[in-house]
């Protein structure tokens, strides 16, 4: 059966009023412009100086993993704003996890003391005499301050059947911030975290 002329017109102008209907619900997306993302080595080698020889009856000391304090396992630079409140970045971030990388730091400084027999982390064979253990509670750049700081909760325990608590500190290391950009931010927390392993390095060592 043909379709008369004036119906297949009729036909065709609900078809095209359907079709702009359609177009008009639906929106287009704005091109975001590529992000790219930066990665900040967060390293931190002692202090270069002549390694002393250990003492005769020197101990040994065991590093365990250091645990995050909330939002450290992420690998975003993170800044406190004026008003407290927390900025984590998505495209400004560490290189690898800031506890993983300060657990690291503290084998190397207590290592290079030279107070120490060996300095040695899980799953090593070797009997320690003390056990280090402890959590990452802040590293950040805070603007209403100034400054970036880093902070970790530490206990030093004697190893044996009874491990007993022989230091408990919280240490803590601060720098100032000297701009905004994230490099800055991100060198300022790296010094904060260096003056936080002097300080760990002297607690540890007149500790044992």
């Amino acid at each position: 059966m043909s379709i008369p002329r004036m119906n297949r017109r009729a036909l065709l102008g609900h078809a095209l009023l359907a079709g702009t209907a359609g177009l008009a619900g639906c929106s287009v997306l704005p091109e975001h412009p590529y992000q790219e993302r930066h990665e900040y080595p967060l390293v931190l080698p002692p202090p270069e100086a002549a390694t002393p020889t250990p003492p005769a009856g020197a101990r040994v000391v065991l590093v365990r993993s250091l645990r995050a304090g909330p939002g450290l396992d992420a690998r975003g630079l993170r800044t406190i704003r004026p008003d407290g409140t927390e900025d984590l970045a998505f495209w400004e971030e560490w290189a690898v996890p800031p506890p993983q990388a300060i657990e690291d730091a503290i084998r190397a400084w207590l290592a290079a003391s030279g107070h120490f027999a060996a300095v040695i982390g899980p799953g090593s064979e070797a009997t320690p005499d003390y056990v280090l253990e402890g959590e990452l509670t802040f590293l950040a750049a805070d603007q209403a301050r100034g400054q970036a700081r880093a902070a970790a909760s530490l206990v030093l325990l004697r190893h044996g059947t009874t491990n007993i608590p022989v230091l408990q500190r919280v240490c803590e290391g601060t720098a100032p911030l000297t701009g905004p950009l994230a490099a800055a931010r991100a060198t300022a927390m790296l010094s904060a975290a260096a003056a936080m392993l002097g300080q760990i390095q002297v607690v540890v060592t007149q500790a044992v």
